[in-house]
């Protein structure tokens, strides 16, 4: 499979929201359902505006995985369930690392392999938050790549 780093236009961002709920119903199962639901139109009308967005799609266009990157963070990194492990993470991860001077990420304390993911990928935890960015009780850490001599 080639993975190639395509943009989003605004007018794919219901085909978005529908990858992001996916994947976070397949990896993100300390959230309760009400949050998933709190945050689905929060994410199609303020937090795909507020991001430079990517994304990596099949043969016939549909998007399998897709990040967010504003300010060195990697804001967002969601890959369909039906997509993971094929390298579409790793090929996004390294494309907003090494294109988009990303430097830093926070990831749910709760979501291990997404941690194992960033860890293998070169970042480590440089802090933690008790309450994720919309003030939920969700702890966050928050992961910085390692320097690099």
């Amino acid at each position: 499979m080639i993975n190639t780093i395509d943009k989003i236009d605004p007018v794919e961002f219901p085909e978005v929201v529908e990858v992001w709920e996916a994947s976070v119903r397949a990896t993100h199962h300390f959230l309760k359902e009400e949050d998933i639901l709190f945050f689905k139109p929060l994410i199609l009308k303020e937090y795909l505006k507020a991001v430079d967005l990517a994304c990596i799609r099949n043969q016939s266009g549909k998007i399998l995985g897709f990040m967010g990157v504003a300010e060195g963070n990697l804001e967002m990194l969601f890959i369909h369930p039906d997509a993971r492990g094929k390298g579409i993470g790793k090929t996004l991860t390294q494309h907003a690392i090494r294109q988009m001077q990303v430097t830093k990420v926070d990831v749910n304390e709760d979501n291990g392999q997404a941690i194992g993911f960033y860890e293998h990928m070169g970042f480590q935890t440089v802090g933690r938050s008790e309450l994720d960015g919309a003030g939920k009780p969700y702890p966050l850490l928050h992961m910085a790549l390692k320097a690099t001599h």
